[in-house]
C-alpha cells in the first residue's frame, strides 16, 4: 500500500507509529445517510445493533464525539456547504433534520481496529448514477444504445445536441469527488488541527455505496432482469476503481463495494417483491462482479447490505403506508373532516398494530424503503460491516 504525505530519507517506505489513516466514503443518497437520529432508540431492540448504539452514546445519553476520528463531508455542489470536525451524529444527509449515514459506525469501529487517528472524507450526492454522474474518465463518453436512439429519432429530437448535453453532465460528480479529496489532503490541519505532518498519512481504503439510480434505469439498461443486463455497470465500475487508484496515486487502494440490498435477500422476497427479483438479483451480481476480476482479487471486496435489512420493520412500514394511502384517498374525496382524518389514522393504528409495533414504527422508520427505511439500525450495521471488511484488507 502506498504511503502518502511524508518524505523519508530512506529507500524504503515504512509505516510510522501514529500515522493518520484516511478512508474515503463515496456514493449517492444511501452513503449520505437518511436515518433520523430519533431512530437510534430502535437499535436497543436488537442485540446486534444495541452493542453498536453503545458506542454512539455516552452513559448520560448524550451523543459520543469521537476524539480520534475526524470527518470532512460534502453532499452539495457548494464549497461553503462542507461540514467537518470530530465525528459524531449529524454527518448524514444535510438539511433541516439531524441524520446519520454509515460514516458514524464505520468511523468508530475502524478506529478501534487500527488504533490510530482516523480521517474520513465523505463525498456523496443523492440521485446520482454511475453511468453518467460518477462516470470515470477511462470509461469514455456515455453512449446511447439503439433503443434510446430509436426513441429519440421518433420524437424528432436532435441527437447531436442531446449527446452534447449528456457529455457536459458526464463525470461531473467523479471530478467533484476527486477535487474535494485533493482539497482535504492539501491541508489536513484545516480538518484535523492536531495532525502530525512528520508522521504523515496513509490512504487506507475507499468505500463505494451507490447503485439505486442505475438499477432503476431501464433506458440505460434495457435488458435489466435478463442475464448480462447490467454488464455495463460492472464494466464502468471496473473503470471507476482503476481511475480512483490512478488519480489518488494508490495502485492497490483497498476498495469496498456496498452492494445494494434494499428489500433484503432476494430468495426471501414476498409476493409483492417477486416481480423485482430478477432485476435486483442481476444488479447485485453486477455490483459484486469486480471482486472476481483477477487484478482486483484481494484488494476489492463486497459487503452484501441485504444482510442488514429489517424485514419486520419493512412489513410494518408497508402496512402503515397502505393506511396512509387510504386516508389520502378519503381526504381527496373530501369524505373526512380534519378532525375525522386524525381520528381515522389513530383508530386504524390501534386496530392494525400492537403497542410494540407502533413503538417500532415510530422509533425505527424515518424515510422511504429505498433509503433503507431511514433506519439507524440498518445503516449502522452496514457501516460497521464496511469497517469489518476493510479491517481484513488493511495493513495496520
Amino acid at each position: 500500500m502506498r504511503i502518502i504525505g511524508i518524505i523519508l530519507l530512506t529507500t524504503t517506505t515504512q509505516v510510522v507509529s501514529g500515522q493518520l489513516k484516511i478512508y474515503i466514503l463515496a456514493g449517492q443518497s444511501n452513503m449520505q445517510g437518511h436515518a433520523h437520529i430519533r431512530t437510534l432508540d430502535h437499535m436497543r431492540m436488537d442485540p446486534n445493533s444495541a452493542s453498536i448504539l453503545g458506542s454512539f452514546r455516552n452513559p448520560d445519553g448524550t451523543s459520543t464525539v469521537c476524539e480520534k476520528v475526524w470527518i470532512s463531508a460534502i453532499d452539495t455542489e457548494k464549497v461553503e456547504d462542507e461540514r467537518y470536525g470530530k465525528l459524531t451524529v449529524g454527518y448524514g444527509a444535510s438539511g433541516l433534520s439531524t441524520k446519520i449515514g454509515p460514516e458514524l459506525a464505520f468511523g468508530i469501529y475502524v478506529q478501534k481496529y487500527v488504533n490510530r487517528p482516523v480521517l474520513l472524507i465523505k463525498t456523496s450526492w443523492g440521485g446520482k448514477s454511475l453511468h453518467t454522474d460518477f462516470r470515470p474518465p477511462s470509461a469514455g463518453p456515455y453512449k446511447f444504445n439503439e433503443k434510446q436512439l430509436k426513441k429519440l429519432r421518433s420524437q424528432g429530437d436532435s441527437i447531436r445536441q442531446i449527446q452534447t448535453d449528456k457529455n457536459q453532465k458526464t463525470g461531473k460528480y467523479y471530478h467533484l469527488m476527486i477535487k474535494h479529496i485533493e482539497k482535504v489532503l492539501k491541508n489536513i490541519k484545516r480538518i484535523y488541527p492536531a495532525y502530525d505532518i512528520m508522521s504523515g498519512y496513509e490512504l487506507s481504503g475507499f468505500i463505494w455505496f451507490q447503485g439505486w439510480n442505475d438499477m432503476v434505469d431501464q433506458s440505460t439498461y434495457p435488458d435489466r432482469g435478463k442475464p448480462g443486463g447490467y454488464d455495463e455497470y460492472t464494466n464502468t465500475l471496473n473503470h471507476f476503481i482503476r481511475d480512483v487508484r490512478r488519480d489518488l496515486q494508490v495502485p492497490n487502494l483497498p476498495f469496498i463495494i456496498g452492494v445494494m440490498g434494499v428489500g433484503g435477500p432476494v430468495d426471501k422476497y414476498g409476493t409483492n417483491q417477486k416481480r423485482y427479483a430478477d432485476i435486483h438479483r442481476g444488479f447485485r451480481q453486477s455490483m459484486s462482479a469486480p471482486a472476481l476480476v483477477p487484478e482486483f482479487r484481494g484488494n476489492v471486496k463486497v459487503v452484501l447490505t441485504e444482510k442488514y435489512w429489517d424485514s419486520q420493520l419493512a412489513e410494518l412500514s408497508l402496512r402503515m403506508n397502505k393506511i396512509k394511502e387510504n386516508l389520502k384517498r378519503l381526504r381527496k374525496e373530501k369524505k373526512l373532516t380534519s378532525e375525522e382524518q386524525e381520528g381515522f389514522l389513530e383508530n386504524y393504528k390501534a386496530n392494525e398494530f400492537t403497542l410494540e409495533e407502533i413503538y417500532m414504527l415510530e422509533t425505527g422508520v424515518s424515510n422511504a424503503a429505498y433509503h433503507y427505511l431511514g433506519s439507524a439500525k440498518i445503516i449502522s450495521q452496514i457501516g460497521k460491516a464496511f469497517a469489518d471488511a476493510i479491517a481484513t484488507m488493511d495493513n495496520y
